[in-house]
């Protein structure tokens, strides 16, 4: 009975050793408990380039895409930044440079918009909402009647220059007469708008030397002329290959529907913004690149 008693002790002491052992066998016991992992976020994308940031308002859904999305459009590339030195400067000594486009390697191109005789209020909103710049070339003879409604365009920033006091031939009129009307606008428009103009465009295209001379006189660094005139639904080319090229300048016109065949011009210009971009350019401001 002893000998019974002292065989089952030791049995279960050897019982007790081996299942101790297998609580602490690292194959068996539980793993400790790890921290959580952080949450993986995806890698930032870069945009393309021309193409909007996310978060920026002519990102989709931004407030400048609404805007161009309210007049059927869709925004443009920003522009590139201007050149350190302009590529087109009035030297001391030498004649008004005249330019119907900017040197440039650069996809953009310049708009104006001559004389003035419409003044469409829905015109001065959209220009407004879609930042696009440009440059606007003033009849005094045709704004008088409404010299506050380019003070809205110039306050936002749209740049103002000359374009003569009574939009004559300039080719048909001496030098002192030219003069007469060119420095005659220069003080016009620098009295309301608070700005001298720069920048001359002879009515109809028209000039001489005898232009380039007054030009000097009264102050005009650039007679700017236009490689392209906006119409009723498309573009008038001087070119053969009937396209835009690097650094054009495009004339349009303040018109309204008795001269555009009842489309506004606001339709008019939506038009030739949506042909500029048919063509993969944008549109960059004049007066920093002369």
């Amino acid at each position: 009975m002893k000998k019974t008693i002292a065989l089952w002790a030791a049995l279960t002491a050897v019982a007790l050793l081996v299942t101790g052992c297998a609580a602490e066998d690292p194959a068996t016991a539980p793993a400790p408990e790890r921290p959580p992992r952080p949450a993986t976020t995806a890698p930032a994308t870069t945009p393309t380039a021309g193409d909007p940031a996310p978060g920026s308002p002519a990102a989709p859904g931004g407030a400048v895409a609404a805007a161009y999305r309210k007049w059927g459009l869709k925004p443009f590339p920003a522009p590139p930044a201007p050149p350190a030195v302009k590529p087109v400067v009035r030297r001391p000594g030498e004649p008004v440079p005249v330019i119907s486009e900017i040197p440039t390697t650069e996809k953009i191109v310049f708009l104006t918009f001559d004389d003035g005789a419409e003044k469409d209020p829905r015109f001065v909103t959209m220009m407004d909402e879609l930042k696009v710049p440009f440059t606007m070339f003033l009849t005094d003879s045709v704004i008088r009647a409404d010299y506050g409604y380019f003070a809205a365009l110039a306050a936002q920033g749209h740049g103002v220059a000359n374009h003569t006091l009574t939009h004559p031939d300039l080719r048909t009129l001496p030098q002192e007469a030219q003069r007469r009307e060119i420095c005659g606008q220069q003080e016009k428009l620098a009295r309301r708008y608070g700005t001298t103009p720069r920048l001359l465009r002879p009515p109809y295209g028209n000039w001489n030397e005898a232009t380039r001379a007054a030009a000097g006189q009264c102050g005009i660094d650039a007679i700017v002329l236009w490689r392209e005139s906006m119409q009723i639904q498309n573009m008038r080319y001087q070119r053969g290959d009937r396209k835009l090229h690097p650094g054009d300048i495009i004339l349009a016109h303040f018109r309204g529907p008795s001269e555009l065949k009842g489309r506004t011009m606001t339709e008019m210009t939506a038009t030739m913004l949506r042909r500029i971009q048919e063509q993969g350019f944008t549109v960059a401001r004049l007066e920093d690149y002369v």
